[in-house]
């Protein structure tokens, strides 16, 4: 029996075949500095969709794809020759575009379920927001390479920065982006919280400075309502 998919490379995206008529799928993002808990949250969400029944395929920015996992390396490494705020910027738009088209999209038109571990709103959290490039260049730049492509549901696992922080230490390993100091995450941060208000439909706030459980319990909520939200879809 082939298992579910949950491959971060995208290896079981397929275009349904010619003549096959199949609802898009859903596309989740999950967002929130570091140190929120993103990774032990995503994993929780993708079992129910499971779950209740869809085909998943899960995957990461930057990186989901062979060439994409290259240019993470490249953004987030510590390399001896620096990187712009505007060379950053257009690493993770490239890394994004040969994700996009390589996997979320093959993925959606096949009806699957798509839950990706960042998406376009970072750029506008870490490099709007954090680095202080202009709103209007990373938006046309997301004009430019998503084109109609939007997430229908962004969870942003929201936590002070000095809680997210402390958290971040523990696990050690920083990368590069991990090194910033308080000052960045908390432009990053707070432009986060600006694009869920101005957002409110398609963003879910998520307390993540509670424990484990109270965080678990606000995401069983979240996917709750999205269930439900599916299904009567699909009967009406």
């Amino acid at each position: 029996m082939r298992p579910p998919c949950r491959s971060i490379c995208g290896g079981c995206a397929k275009i349904a075949d010619k003549g096959t008529a199949l609802a898009r799928g859903k596309f989740i993002t999950i967002e929130g500095i570091e140190g929120v808990g993103k990774s032990t949250q995503m994993s929780r969400l993708v079992t129910a969709v499971e779950t209740a029944g869809y085909e998943v395929v899960t995957t990461r920015e930057p990186g989901g794809t062979p060439t994409a996992e290259l240019i993470r390396d490249v953004v987030l490494g510590h390399a001896e020759e620096p990187i712009s705020d505007i060379a950053e910027l257009l690493l993770m738009f490239a890394s994004r575009s040969i994700l996009v088209e390589n996997v979320i999209r093959p993925a959606l038109e096949a009806g699957k379920w798509v839950v990706s571990d960042r998406f376009v709103d970072a750029s506008r959290a870490y490099q709007g927001g954090g680095r202080g490039i202009p709103m209007d260049r990373v938006n046309d730049l997301a004009d430019w390479v998503l084109r109609d492509l939007a997430p229908d549901l962004t969870v942003l696992l929201d936590a002070p920065v000095d809680v997210a922080m402390a958290r971040t230490d523990r696990r050690g390993d920083h990368d590069r982006l991990d090194s910033e100091k308080a000052e960045f995450y908390t432009r990053v941060r707070q432009s986060y919280l600006d694009l869920a208000s101005g957002e409110p439909d398609r963003f879910a706030v998520i307390d993540a400075a509670g424990t484990l459980e109270e965080v678990s319990a606000a995401i069983d909520g979240v996917i709750d309502s999205l269930m439900g939200e599916s299904e009567s879809r699909k009967s009406s």
